[in-house]
């Protein structure tokens, strides 16, 4: 935007080379390269007490098979109508019924699936079907058919995180549907897992799904051990209680090569010390309460969250976390991409 109090003549030569598509750049440089990030996003909580209503209604509303993915999703109030949470990261909450198929397709973008509520439904990648459980990790990497089935018998609810914005801003994407519902199943359950889930690979033979993880489900019961088992045994860190990242068994970095994922648990008594990233993060709630505390230029915010509810915190904002009861927390970001570029920046605060 030009400023108000522009030069005659300045304002003439704006006027005249507007035509031909040219812009000064000393009138916003300030505004393309701060001094800190100032994302546009705010942070944002939803409770999953006030969501699942409009859920079930959806339910009611389209099946599975008409809306191909019966989500509702958690944009950013500041973003509204561009179908993100932050400028990078897409996230919804999706809800399949007893007997549905949401029917088989792939995609350009990787996503990764969170369980939040039910179990027997489950997912199939490229021919291998996985049983979901609430607190379940699962990812479905970029270009491999999926399909999605429920065959128990209480309706099933997870969170969907995608790299949507980030294809989009390289206007990569691509998509097909398939000409079935359901694929053919090939390989048994657990398969990925048996072949590359114990510090093992199969001697010959690149990843299946490239530079993504080979495994596809995480099971939240391994990961939950494995919190416990560092509770018991580590130093808790004064800005994160105990947190593990996700790892590729291949490579040891980030399951998918846009989106790093997270588990942390805050043990009761928890007052964490504040810290911020470049990285916006979206935080799913598995078990107990807490709160997030978040100070930005956008001003403070406090969220008291529960189990299953959801909350963004966006870039450059510091975030603390405290928890009485103690809780565990899932959590997702495109870190992968800023450390690919060398930009991801992190200060840990004295509170």
């Amino acid at each position: 935007m030009l400023t108000k109090t522009t030069h005659p003549d300045r304002a003439q030569l704006y006027a005249d080379m507007s035509p031909h598509n040219l812009t000064p750049l000393w009138e916003v440089l300030h505004a393309l390269v701060p001094q800190q990030p100032k994302t546009p996003c705010v942070p944002a909580h939803w409770k999953y007490d006030e969501v699942r209503p409009f859920l079930m209604r959806a339910g009611a509303a389209i099946t599975a098979e008409e809306a191909i993915r019966r989500v509702l999703i958690l944009e950013n109030p500041a973003l509204r109508g561009l179908s993100c949470i932050t400028q990078s990261l897409y996230a919804g909450l999706q809800l399949i019924l007893p007997g549905e198929v949401a029917p088989s397709h792939r995609h350009t973008q990787s996503a990764l699936r969170f369980i939040v509520e039910g179990s027997g439904a489950y997912t199939a990648v490229d021919g291998e079907k996985t049983t979901m459980q609430p607190g379940d990790f699962i990812i479905t990497p970029k270009w491999t058919w999926h399909d999605h089935g429920h065959e128990g018998s209480d309706p099933m609810v997870w969170l969907d995180g995608l790299d949507i914005p980030t294809i989009r801003f390289f206007d990569a994407g691509f998509a097909e549907n398939d000409s079935r519902s359901s694929q053919e199943i090939s390989k048994p359950e657990g398969a990925s897992f048996a072949a590359y889930g114990h510090n093992m690979a199969p001697v010959r033979g690149d990843s299946p799904f490239g530079n993504t993880s080979p495994i596809f489900s995480y099971p939240y019961a391994r990961t939950r051990e494995a919190l416990h088992t560092l509770e018991r045994s580590e130093k808790m860190d004064a800005w994160d209680g105990f947190k593990l990242r996700y790892t590729n068994p291949l490579t040891g970095g980030s399951p998918m090569p846009t989106m790093q994922t997270f588990m942390q648990l805050l043990p009761p008594g928890f007052k964490g010390s504040p810290y911020r990233q470049t990285d916006g993060a979206v935080f799913s709630v598995v078990e107990g309460s807490g709160q997030a505390l978040i100070e930005s230029h956008h001003g403070s915010y406090t969220f008291e969250f529960s189990k299953r509810d959801h909350f963004v915190v966006p870039s450059w904002h510091t975030l603390r976390l405290l928890s009485q009861e103690g809780c565990v927390l899932f959590s997702y970001s495109d870190r992968p991409i800023q450390q690919a570029l060398g930009i991801h920046k992190e200060e840990r605060l004295v509170s």
